[in-house]
């Protein structure tokens, strides 16, 4: 997986099923053998990967919940992964499952050093990276990543997993090899990014896997503290403007994860129907693409009085934010869907033209 400026920002998973491993995403480790695609559905708010071989299906959901009747919902910066693993052919086969994240999502350049660390929130474990400098607001323009906040992975603890902090190749020879996580975290942080990989991994047992579906899940969350500055005002995401932080957002989506599932599915059912009239399988496509295309570049933030503004990013150009030529092809679907958030792109250009800058 890569940053849209090109730039890799690894997100691997892999799957053991009767003590043979294969990979579900990602190319490590190499020599390990992909589990075949079977189809993939893109979805308004998610993306539904189905596998099949050695005796088992695997469906493999990313679940972003931007909801647009729900700004808290729709501006937590939480993706969860989830995996439903059944027989296929009457037999029980033993599974496990495997995910990492690398700690490079976190900075700007693979040679920035990185930081990794543990913590509990409410009995379930939170494993966390970020960049040793974090620098807040100091960078901007054209081709850059964030590089200050905090990358999360963090699974309930009822899903009975293990999560570590190491290596990403080292965590992945240990469950091709012997199943689960490794059981001791790597020590030698702060160190570069690109230094043999640290990454934040999670392994699942599934134990014995029949003709009924086994599920577990894990969310990957970015908290960044400050997230624009505006008008020399340095602004909160919208989801901390009333004091929340980083355990709140972990607590809280934990919590959630079944009602919002729910409402996902619903949502995505509703709008990929009414497409489906509208233009037919095609069009629903489309809208789905467009939806996803029109969200995932925004910031939706907290004026100093509480305002919403939602900042649309431009990709290439000159690094600019809130600019009309976004804003205008992307309106119908903020007219749509949420008046609120049609106003909250509007006011910061219409606040800028009336500040003599």
């Amino acid at each position: 997986t890569t940053h849209w400026t090109g730039k890799p920002q690894p997100l691997n998973s892999l799957i053991r099923i009767d003590g043979k491993a294969y990979r579900l995403m990602g190319r490590q480790p190499e020599g390990t053998p992909a589990l075949a695609q079977t189809s993939v559905r893109v979805l308004p708010t998610r993306t539904v990967y189905e596998f099949a071989g050695a005796g088992v299906k695997v469906r493999l959901t990313f679940m972003t919940p931007m909801l647009p009747d729900d700004l808290d919902v729709l501006a937590r910066p939480v993706t969860y992964i989830a995996w439903d693993v059944n027989s296929t052919d009457g037999v029980e086969h033993r599974v496990a499952l495997f995910f990492d994240a690398a700690a490079s999502l976190a900075v700007n350049d693979p040679a920035q050093e990185v930081t990794m660390g543990r913590y509990r929130e409410d009995g379930n474990e939170v494993l966390r990276a970020g960049s040793k400098e974090q620098k807040v607001l100091q960078r901007w323009g054209d081709d850059v990543r964030i590089d200050w906040g905090f990358l999360y992975v963090a699974a309930p603890q009822s899903e009975n997993g293990r999560g570590a902090l190491t290596s990403a190749r080292a965590a992945e020879s240990a469950f091709v090899s012997s199943g689960p996580a490794p059981a001791n975290d790597d020590l030698e942080t702060p160190r570069p990014a690109s230094q043999n990989a640290p990454a934040l991994a999670w392994s699942f047992d599934l134990g014995s896997v029949g003709n009924e579906t086994a599920s577990r899940y894990l969310l990957v969350a970015y908290d960044d503290w400050y997230s624009v500055e505006y008008l020399f005002r340095k602004l909160r995401p919208w989801w901390r403007r009333n004091g929340a932080g980083a355990a709140d957002l972990i607590r809280e989506s934990l919590t959630d994860y079944a009602s919002l599932k729910a409402r996902c599915e619903k949502f995505d059912a509703q709008l990929i129907a009414d497409a489906k009239r509208s233009g037919g399988d095609q069009y629903a496509v489309l809208v789905s693409l467009a939806y996803r295309q029109s969200l995932a570049a925004q910031k939706l933030v907290a004026d100093i009085d509480g305002t919403p503004y939602l900042f649309p990013k431009e990709n290439f150009s000159n690094g600019c934010i809130a600019t009309v030529d976004v804003i205008y092809p992307q309106s119908p679907q903020l007219m749509l869907f949420s008046g609120t958030l049609l106003k909250a792109s509007l006011t910061p250009i219409l606040e800028y033209a009336r500040s003599g800058r």
